[in-house]
């Protein structure tokens, strides 16, 4: 008796491990079709932004802007650095209406360019993932410090533009020391110390 009672319940045992052995192997399929298929979409988005900022080819660029704290329109201070392969410029504004207050403009070659911005991969500068709609909006952002915006650029048009502050409640986008590439930006104008003495930033 026990062992026809034991015969009938190998196969009961049997099924429920099969279902089990089956519903892992579901569980797993999907996990792989659904996840590695988003990690693979932003591996490749990072790819594709690093390869814009590593680009020397003509229309490539590449920019810094950095915005002082809100204040009266009088007193609202910030500037801007762009490098291409042929040129460096850069400006320094006034007010919200960006009113040049001082700009230096010098000549660049493509090996000079090519330097920089590996030094900006380096740095990580491609490393952050843009923000998406009211996120990436930097209006009234760290209203008491520094807002940080870096864009790489082709042709006059933004491919990724990353940005962080000096206030720890709004880090943004950027995942790179802000320090750092801000140095790196200033290294490529030999003015920049005189232009942005007295800024006030």
């Amino acid at each position: 008796m026990a062992s026809y009672r034991n015969s009938r319940m190998v196969p009961t045992i049997l099924t429920i491990i099969i279902i089990i052995v089956a519903v892992i192997g579901l569980v797993t399929l999907a996990r792989a079709i659904f996840f590695s298929g988003s990690s693979s979409s932003n591996q490749t988005q990072v790819d594709t932004n690093r390869q814009a900022l590593l680009d020397t080819t003509d229309g490539s660029s590449v920019s810094m802007t950095v915005r002082g704290p809100i204040v009266a329109d009088e007193n609202f201070r910030s500037y801007k650095i762009e490098v291409s392969p042929t040129s460096r410029t850069m400006q320094t504004y006034t007010g919200y209406l960006d009113t040049v207050l001082k700009q230096d403009t010098f000549d660049n070659n493509t090996a000079a360019y090519d330097q920089f911005v590996h030094a900006l991969d380096k740095a990580n500068m491609s490393a952050g993932k843009q923000l998406s709609d009211e996120k990436n909006n930097v209006l009234g952002v760290c209203a008491t410090g520094r807002v940080y915006e870096f864009s790489t650029m082709k042709n006059g048009n933004a491919v990724q533009t990353l940005w962080t502050s000096t206030c720890s409640g709004s880090q943004g986008s950027l995942k790179a020391s802000a320090t750092q590439l801000s140095q790196l930006f200033q290294n490529q104008i030999p003015t920049a110390s005189s232009l942005l003495s007295g800024l006030s930033l």
